[in-house]
């Protein structure tokens, strides 16, 4: 299952255009800046028929505004630019996935952050845990100074279209409705989805990252990827896509010809099987393989998980020609030998036309990408654009 296409390209017909064309043009706005309605014509392929409409009534909503008219060097009257009116709505944001702490803030449009809170959730399952989210955001919607334009929730597990988790076991969640919960509670439009899901979306508003075709690997307590491919965010069908963190990358024949430095026996993973991604790649387990090792050693060690990690993604590029993936977590463990790692063995794995051009690269956006990737997911269900 694809979601909805997260940058609108182009013009739709009549029946279907009004909301996609509001989309097009609140998304020049974000991503290009201050423009005039005529600009707005020529980059978003409308009218400027169908943009001077648009603009009157993003105007009305409050979502734009008019600045003074642009300096003209010829006869004429100056044309006036419209800006996107980014400081003057908020959205609280929640990042699950600390196994010990829940990270919540207000952000506005831009991704600037205006507040922060942190829940302490260690020990905290089922029922108990999720009294802890609905607090913190009880906490953050009131830290808003601005509207609140909604509320985005990034969380581990298998999350559904409708918000609910269907599966997190760090949480001892099954078929808990929270973005339902959280919506009846609070009054606002709340929209939850996987963790490593909100990070692509993160890097698509916030981050750099290509609109097309995209894998954000986020790294933590576990691991998770996020996938956009042709524009679209790739959900699953069982809403499992980018759960590669249990694929099974270590056996007992560890050690060959492309990977000199052993990775030592499978271990056990949380899953119930051994040898899984998440055994070798995850936060505790990268500390755990380091620790004590001198510089070279270290880089050895991160250079020989990352070959692994490449033959585990080598299908997947080849499969879906990603064009870019970025490495979200631990800067200094995940960049280096690790991704440099990486990428040599997925273009030793795929064909030249295939991983060519692949990039890979660590997230701009530090700590913050889920909560950032939440406000994006606001961005892309609330406004239609990433």
């Amino acid at each position: 299952m694809v979601g909805r296409l997260l940058r609108p390209t182009a013009k739709l017909l009549p029946k279907d255009s009004r909301a996609h064309n509001r989309s097009l043009v609140l998304q020049h706005l974000f991503h290009s800046g201050p423009t005039t309605r005529t600009r707005l014509a020529d980059a978003s392929g409308l009218t400027r028929v169908t943009v001077a409409d648009l603009v009157k009534d993003l105007l009305a909503a409050g979502l734009v505004e008019e600045l003074e008219a642009e300096p003209r060097g010829r006869v004429g009257k100056p044309a006036t630019r419209v800006r996107l009116r980014v400081e003057q709505f908020h959205i609280a944001v929640l990042d699950l996935t600390g196994g010990d702490e829940v990270h919540g803030a207000v952000v506005d449009l831009s991704g600037a952050v205006i507040t922060r809170r942190v829940s302490h959730t260690a020990g905290l399952r089922g029922a108990d845990a999720l009294d802890a989210v609905q607090r913190l955001a009880g906490e953050l919607v009131a830290d808003a100074a601005m509207p609140v334009l909604g509320v985005g929730v990034g969380s581990p597990g298998v999350i559904d279209a409708s918000g609910t988790v269907v599966d997190a076991p760090n949480r001892g969640w099954t078929g808990v409705p929270l973005s339902a919960r959280l919506g009846s509670v609070l009054g606002l439009p709340v929209h939850v989805a996987n963790d490593a899901d909100v990070a692509v979306l993160g890097e698509l508003a916030y981050g750099g990252a290509g609109p097309l075709d995209v894998m954000a690997l986020h790294v933590g307590q576990g691991v998770g990827a996020g996938v956009v491919t042709n524009g679209h965010l790739v959900r699953g069908s069982n809403f499992a896509a980018g759960e590669v963190g249990h694929l099974t990358v270590v056996d007992e024949r560890d050690g060959d010809i492309h990977d000199p430095y052993r990775l030592g026996p499978p271990l056990p993973c949380a899953c119930g099987r051994t040898g899984c991604l998440e055994t070798i790649l995850s936060l505790p387990a990268l500390r755990a393989r380091v620790e004590g090792l001198d510089e070279a050693g270290r880089s050895e060690a991160l250079a020989a998980v990352g070959r692994r990690l490449g033959i585990a993604l080598a299908p997947v590029v080849a499969a879906l020609n990603v064009g870019e993936i970025v490495l979200i977590g631990r800067t200094d463990l995940l960049g280096g030998p690790l991704a440099e790692g990486m990428l040599t063995m997925v273009r030793h794995r795929t064909m030249p036309v295939t991983s060519a051009g692949l990039t890979v690269r660590t997230t701009s956006l530090g700590e913050d990408s889920v909560l950032l990737g939440a406000a994006g997911l606001v961005l892309s269900e609330e406004l239609g654009f990433s």
